[in-house]
């Protein structure tokens, strides 16, 4: 019986030993949550909260896009961030373009796009701003004043009013010939 015991204290000082026995454990687990691809087990009392998915994604690439292969190249020019790696794409969240994504993973950060004050009005994306985090914010703050938007076309309306063309033109004129006319 000793040397039962001892050789049980040794196999389980074998690394792989004692992850052979964990996963044969696993299997006589019941009350999984099949996903694909894994079996979730959760704690007693334990409820997943509800989660709805994001409609956006904004994604950033944060690796080099040379020495890539030319299947992962194609699918960063087509979001168009083959440039700097500081530019952002805006993708819907779709079984297609999710699949694209996974492929470039490794070279790109994906943020889900949460809309806390709602999604702005038809027509009306004054005041919108996307931080970093991936927070969509509609600020009443910073929507036009009606009133200033209305004299600016009342201004660009007027025959009389002085273009920027004609400034120019008569401001060039008068570098290359200082002397011939006052006026």
């Amino acid at each position: 019986m000793l040397s039962l015991v001892n050789s049980i204290n040794n196999l389980n000082k074998c690394c792989w030993c004692t992850k052979t026995i964990a996963v044969r454990s696993l299997n006589s687990w019941t009350g999984g949550k099949k996903y694909l691809g894994f079996t979730y087990y959760p704690r007693e009392g334990e409820v997943d909260p509800p989660y709805t998915a994001t409609k956006l994604f904004m994604v950033q690439r944060v690796k080099r896009y040379l020495y890539n292969p030319y299947w992962q190249k194609k699918i960063l020019t087509d979001m168009g961030l083959d440039h700097k790696g500081s530019d952002i794409a805006i993708v819907k969240n779709t079984p297609e373009m999710n699949a694209r994504l996974w492929k470039v993973k490794h070279l790109i950060k994906i943020t889900p796009i949460q809309t806390p004050d709602g999604l702005p009005e038809k027509e009306e994306y004054w005041g919108t701003h996307l931080d970093t985090e991936g927070v969509f914010r509609i600020s009443k703050t910073f929507l036009p004043d009606t009133k200033r938007l209305e004299a600016t076309e009342d201004f660009e309306k007027l025959a009389k009013r002085v273009d920027k063309d004609t400034v120019e033109k008569n401001c060039r004129n008068k570098w290359l010939n200082p002397w011939s006319t006052i006026v």
